[in-house]
């Protein structure tokens, strides 16, 4: 069974609880429901299952249906994860945050969601592939995107450009997006 850490987990689970639009819980089962009563420890482990439901949902209701409002939480879940894990940004140094994401990752999944296999000045690629079905997937690729906008731009990155070069959604077995962008000026 994969997971996710509680410091994610529990963004969606606030996102669920304080919607006050058309009634979500068409969207949800008694898993999803027992979730949204627990207190969520941000450095438990929670099943990816019951996360994907809650994306799924939250896509239906908040975003309705949209992805772009799911980039954009994506870009502002940067500043929350930073604000979470100091250490994550390095100051005008973009190629550095992306390293010390690469490696903070691994405590976000107990799988490789998220891969960087490829950083340089002005160029990343990363690999995604959280293994949910494909509205799911679609969203929660949207919502890296967003974060990795949020982190870069955080470093000092400039011009930013991010482009799915492959599509787990779409039955590629991964997703791969490629970004770019200009260097800070140091």
């Amino acid at each position: 069974m994969r997971q996710v850490r509680g410091v994610l987990f529990l963004d969606y689970v606030k996102m669920v609880r304080t919607f006050k639009g058309d009634t979500i819980d068409p969207y949800l089962g008694d898993d999803e429901i027992r979730h949204l009563a627990l207190r969520i420890d941000p450095n438990a482990w929670y099943p990816m299952s019951v996360f994907e439901k809650l994306g799924v949902a939250i896509l239906a209701t908040v975003a309705r249906g949209e992805l772009f409002p799911v980039q954009l939480w994506g870009r502002y879940s940067a500043e929350q994860l930073h604000k979470a894990y100091p250490t994550l940004l390095e100051p005008k140094h973009p190629v550095e945050t992306l390293r010390r994401f690469h490696v903070l990752r691994q405590t976000f999944f107990d799988f490789e969601a998220l891969t960087v296999p490829s950083i340089h000045d002005g160029e990343a690629q990363i690999t995604i592939n959280y293994y949910m079905g494909e509205q799911a997937e679609e969203a929660a690729s949207y919502q890296a995107l967003g974060f990795f906008e949020g982190l870069l731009e955080l470093a000092g990155a400039k011009d930013l450009r991010g482009e799915f070069r492959s599509r787990a959604w779409k039955g590629d077995p991964r997703s791969l997006l490629v970004m770019r962008w200009t260097e800070p000026d140091r």
